[in-house]
């Protein structure tokens, strides 16, 4: 799973850098493991609550509430993907600021081609629209050709990988003992190309109970942080912001149960409140 149509809302609201969530999980397992092929995500639907979990205190945020729905299509040698969230923020004045966002994508299973399509809107209009189609090479460089919002093409740096493909790596990563992931991820909720991502890994963990989605209780999982960096976003004295966090835990399968979404002024906490299975597979 990805979290492009959230991180959209990062281009609204103000972003500084991070916050981990910390957790207890089950001891991590020490058997080989072996590698994720594509066909391990799971077709699925998801949905989430979320609530403020915390806000720094000049941000003035005192309530943000809302929900998003995730569903991943495995359809043979693509995956579609349809992400819709709406969010609802009140600052201490009692001002409300109403967002929402429909992402969808159709993914090559070979982590070669993306078509993508972002709507997002605030307080009921339309604020924004990306959409168009990227092809990459066996290296991970390609070319990103844009129809909306206005028509332009832009080179993707070598070694760039797909929302789910990225989620493929990071799962193996995990599973194969690494604590780091950099590469740039191109995902089409920008309309400046791809964007530099450094994923920090905590250890594979075994199956667990999970209560509210019995299904994955079976399953292994790992928790990690996943930062976004803008393109050019090189700080005076090379040091880098970004412009948007998020710590999930990630299940084999690709489904993600519990996030803290890190705006900078303000985090979101969206939980997992129900899962049931979609129709995909050849």
């Amino acid at each position: 799973m990805r979290f492009p149509a959230i991180l959209a809302l990062a281009l609204i609201l103000p972003a500084t850098p991070g916050y981990a969530q910390g957790s207890k999980d089950a001891p991590a397992t020490t058997a080989p493991l072996a590698p994720l092929t594509a066909q391990a995500l799971a077709s699925h639907r998801a949905i989430y609550s979320m609530t403020l979990d915390r806000a720094r205190e000049n941000a003035g945020i005192v309530e943000a509430s809302g929900a998003m729905l995730y569903e991943l299509i495995d359809a043979c040698e693509s995956w579609t993907t349809r992400q819709r969230f709406s969010l609802t923020i009140r600052s201490r004045e009692g001002t409300e600021l109403e967002t929402a966002s429909d992402y969808a994508t159709l993914e090559s299973m070979d982590g070669r081609n993306l078509r993508f399509s972002l709507t997002q809107m605030t307080q009921g209009a339309v604020s924004s629209r990306v959409a168009g189609q990227a092809e990459l090479g066996a290296d991970g460089s390609g070319t990103v050709r844009y129809s909306e919002s206005e028509t332009r093409e832009l080179p993707i740096p070598p070694g760039t990988l797909l929302p789910n493909t990225h989620t493929i790596a990071a799962l193996n990563a995990a599973r194969a003992g690494q604590r780091l992931l950099v590469a740039p991820i191109f995902d089409g909720t920008s309309a400046d190309g791809a964007q530099q991502t450094t994923t920090v890994l905590s250890p594979w963990q075994g199956p667990m109970p999970v209560p509210e989605a019995p299904s994955l209780s079976t399953l292994g999982s790992a928790r990690m942080r996943i930062a976004f960096f803008e393109p050019d976003g090189e700080q005076a004295g090379g040091a880098r912001t970004p412009s948007y966090e998020v710590s999930l835990r990630y299940f084999e399968n690709g489904v993600a149960d519990d996030m803290i979404m890190d705006f900078g002024d303000f985090t979101v906490r969206a939980k997992l409140v129900k899962l049931e299975d979609a129709p995909g597979g050849c």
